[in-house]
């Protein structure tokens, strides 16, 4: 069966530990090489992670001809830059969120996609992909909690170290940018629609410069999407999503765990047994990033539509600078 050779552009902790080890286990995909700046760091992942070949730069890795695609875990700032150079070196892309730190950046990208029409470029938000997910769309989509009215959303963990790229703003670093472009993408995906106007009130670190904490609104035409994204609280992710007959639980929405079933709770109100009325749903052990990568890779495989677009990211990244903007301003403003 034909798979997508991957390479990995830098040896970051989210492809160490998650993508890289998920890819390896994909039907459609491989991971053939990884990159640093530095030779031997690049050659001891690659021997603790079994991949054949390890670069001392990135522009070495994306000269091999036996590379398909590059999966880029870099850090914010630098998203763009080498998405366009992955294209430029013949590879598809997938990159990791948030595709870049604003919508000129965005806007950058999708135009660098026009000269290079025959490749495939795709924003990694992995927990769209996982069963839980497509079965509360399902849910909402299909009016089993009625209409969708309300959704909350929490995602928060602690990390003060200075060093970190997540707490230096200048990468693109804070709570918004890091974590809180989930709750905004899910927001979107749900209620399959942009927000008519949204409301940010953000914490900045006085060392750092970022947003530890931010919490936002969003307006959906009278439908609000509501959150709270943290770098600097206790660690904790939940989503609730209410409509007029019921409510959708995800317990844990965005990490979730590789190794264990997952749940999420259905609250259907008009049911007349009551062990139908709440019930949990499990599903069984999956590994999102897996499952991300080989759609990403089918799509590549079959020459059809990435699962998705540069448009919704860019539409994620538009709400997002507007929140910022509004948190800036301490006013409501029109998406």
């Amino acid at each position: 069966m034909k798979k997508v050779r991957f390479g990995i552009l830098s040896t970051a902790k989210i492809g160490r530990t998650k993508v890289i080890p998920a890819m390896q286990q994909g039907k459609y995909t491989e991971v053939t090489a990884i990159c640093s700046r530095n030779e031997d760091a690049a050659r001891a992942v690659a021997d603790d992670l079994g991949i054949p070949k390890a670069y001392g730069s990135y522009e070495a890795l994306l000269a091999d001809p036996d590379i398909d695609a590059v999966y880029i875990p870099l850090p914010n700032h630098m998203h763009v830059d080498w998405a366009i150079n992955s294209m430029a070196a013949g590879k598809h892309v997938l990159c990791e969120k948030p595709i870049g730190l604003d919508t000129e950046e965005a806007n950058r990208l999708i135009d660098a996609t026009s000269r290079y029409p025959d490749l495939k470029v795709m924003e990694a938000f992995m927990y769209r992909h996982h069963p839980q997910w497509l079965e509360a769309k399902r849910l909402v989509d299909e009016g089993e909690i009625g209409e969708l009215i309300t959704i909350q959303s929490f995602f928060s963990y602690f990390n003060a170290d200075p060093d970190n790229i997540r707490n230096q703003s200048a990468l693109g670093g804070g709570g918004l940018m890091d974590i809180g472009c989930y709750n905004i993408s899910l927001s979107r995906l749900l209620f399959n629609a942009e927000p008519t106007r949204v409301c940010g009130v953000a914490d900045v670190d006085p060392d750092f410069g970022t947003d530890r904490h931010f919490s936002g609104m969003l307006d959906f035409s009278g439908r609000i999407s509501t959150f709270t994204c943290s770098t600097q609280m206790s660690p904790y992710q939940r989503v609730n999503i209410l409509g007029t007959k019921g409510r959708v639980e995800i317990l844990i929405p965005f990490n979730a765990p590789p190794d264990r079933p997952t749940q999420l709770i259905v609250q259907r109100d008009y049911m007349e047994d009551e062990e139908d009325r709440v019930r949990n749903v499990t599903f069984g052990i999956c590994d999102q990033y897996t499952v991300q990568g080989d759609l990403f890779a089918k799509a590549i495989l079959d020459d059809t539509p990435v699962p998705t677009p540069l448009t919704d990211a860019w539409a994620n990244m538009h709400v997002l600078e507007v929140l910022r903007e509004s948190a800036a301003k301490g006013e409501w403003m029109i998406c």
